[in-house]
């Protein structure tokens, strides 16, 4: 809009300061440049994460498929997986619904941390196990005593979670029930007048009531 005015006015503007305002329409596109090429940078880092992932997840399930040793351990993967997962769900579910679930949270975080750990080793176990006819019983061993206790933690989690959250139902529902019932009670003491009316009519129908007679 200043370059129109000054072409409107007639006059050029000084070359200098044509240099600045070339120079300070440049910086902004490179400004403006540099930030597009940050966050699609970053964009691009996290897909990349998302995808290997995703692969090494899809590998895992096509891997457990199998039979032999190296098999089950990548069952023992995809288990260990839905451990966690199931119990993360439960953790996020009671704090949407307001529940104090005090250390309970960081807790669990923990737990996946240690779930991630013990998944990498096992996928290596499993890799060397495709790869090689050497057995290590005692490395095995270990794998299997810790996602033992990793599944087991999440599972008493859930289930602690879960009774909590039934016990809480039920005395509302019991609550509920025995407000109901004493409304109820309370109705059935209360006699309809039309009912009262009907029951009248009824019995004047089966005793008419005779008007009395005029002595002669």
């Amino acid at each position: 809009m200043l370059v129109g005015i000054w072409f409107s006015s007639g006059r050029w503007p000084p070359i200098d300061t044509f240099i600045t305002i070339i120079l300070v329409i440049f910086l902004i596109l490179l400004i403006l440049g540099g930030v597009g090429i940050y966050f699609a940078v970053k964009l691009g880092k996290a897909a990349a994460r998302k995808a290997r992932t995703a692969s090494t997840r899809i590998a895992s399930h096509v891997n457990a498929m199998g039979t032999g040793e190296a098999a089950d351990v990548e069952r023992m993967r995809v288990d260990l997986r839905r451990e966690v997962t199931l119990t993360r769900q439960a953790v996020d579910s009671a704090l949407r619904q307001g529940w104090s679930l005090g250390e309970l949270p960081a807790l669990v975080k923990e737990v996946g941390e240690h779930a991630d750990v013990l998944d990498t080793q096992l996928g290596l176990y499993a890799q060397q196990r495709r790869m090689s006819g050497f057995v290590d019983h005692v490395t095995l061993d270990r794998l299997r005593d810790h996602h033992a206790k990793l599944a087991t933690t999440c599972a008493r989690i859930r289930a602690d979670l879960l009774d909590n959250q039934v016990g809480h139902a039920a005395t509302g529902i019991s609550d509920v029930h025995g407000r109901a019932e004493i409304e109820l009670e309370a109705r059935r003491g209360v006699p309809d007048p039309l009912d009262e009316i009907d029951e009248l009519y009824r019995r004047t129908l089966e005793h008419p009531v005779n008007p009395p007679k005029d002595p002669a």
